[in-house]
């Protein structure tokens, strides 16, 4: 069932009186959207750490619910990495992803928690999703096999809050990011994503002297990228404003190939040697760019950081933050 447009909400008056959890929120994304949601009026955001609540365990998740006493809960903590990582891990991606998200729903619902925030994945889409990515088009393939146990785990999160409305009327909704990208991004080499691991090789090459960069794949796929603070004002208006069954994408509406990623990357950080492309490694998914229309309809979201802008920003971050 379509939903013509978005209901306006005053974002001070939603968020003064109510309680929030962000799980993941000490992470990446996580960090600029508890930012986001205190400057949207959010008084009380609380923030678990895997120290204290591995959400892995049953009990961890019932003693955070308890102790926080939630009235949203915004799941955004997961077990994330590049193609490396993901071929490394797949079970422990499966596992993990699977087990935080299906006991935490299903704890919020039996705690009385109004409104559960499910964060899934573009990895959750068919590995050959014609373009634009359409939200109707999520069940119709599998996934590309080299993250399916991540992007799988984190689709079941979709079928419970469907499945929860649907028998509960719990108002779960799901929301499907693109890939993220800006500061305060992991660029550990071992588990980085495209973004930031190809920023740290060619500032390192750059200072080095060295001739050439060794790059993944033969730089053919193409990927969309949405600025990681656009991620957190999407989230925040979802929140706000949506309360409906059908997943939702997050993007930007830009679709580049890693070739052309790559170059723009040398660029940037003053790197002029030779990209050498590694074909013995894979290129992962052929094509991904989403239609991001439904988020507009939906809640109002337009994504409004221009790659070039948000690429020198996460560059310029990484340079400060290794003096």
């Amino acid at each position: 069932m379509e939903i013509e447009k978005e209901k306006q909400v005053d974002p001070m008056e939603y968020w003064r009186d109510r309680k929030v959890v962000v799980t993941g929120g000490a992470g990446f994304l996580g960090s600029f959207l508890v930012e986001k949601l205190r400057q949207r009026g959010a008084m009380e955001v609380f923030v678990p750490t895997i120290q204290e609540y591995d959400l892995v365990k049953e009990e961890a998740v019932t003693r955070l619910l308890k102790d926080a006493r939630p009235d949203v809960v915004i799941h955004l903590a997961a077990f994330v990495g590049g193609i490396g990582a993901n071929r490394a891990h797949p079970a422990e991606f499966f596992y993990n992803n699977l087990m935080m998200g299906v006991q935490l729903m299903h704890q919020a619902w039996k705690s009385g928690v109004k409104k559960f925030v499910a964060i899934g994945t573009v990895c959750a889409y068919p590995k050959f999703t014609p373009i634009p990515f359409r939200e109707e088009d999520l069940w119709n393939g599998y996934p590309e096999e080299t993250n399916a146990p991540y992007g799988l785990a984190k689709k079941m999160l979709l079928v419970q809050a469907q499945a929860y409305r649907q028998q509960y009327g719990y108002n779960a909704v799901f929301l499907l990011p693109v890939n993220l990208y800006g500061p305060r991004d992991n660029f550990n080499p071992d588990s980085s994503h495209v973004i930031p691991a190809l920023i740290r090789k060619c500032c390192e090459a750059q200072e080095g002297g060295e001739s050439e960069v060794v790059v993944w794949g033969d730089g053919s796929p193409t990927r969309e990228f949405l600025y990681v603070e656009d991620a957190a004002e999407a989230i925040a208006l979802a929140t706000e404003r949506y309360d409906g069954e059908e997943p939702v994408n997050l993007g930007s509406g830009k679709e580049i190939s890693i070739r052309r990623l790559a170059e723009i990357i040398a660029g940037e950080t003053g790197f002029t040697g030779r990209l050498a492309w590694d074909t013995t490694k894979p290129n992962g998914q052929p094509r991904r760019a989403l239609d991001t229309s439904r988020a507009e309809r939906y809640f109002g979201f337009k994504a409004h950081t221009s790659f070039e802008d948000g690429l020198r920003r996460t560059i310029e971050w990484y340079q400060k933050s290794r003096k």
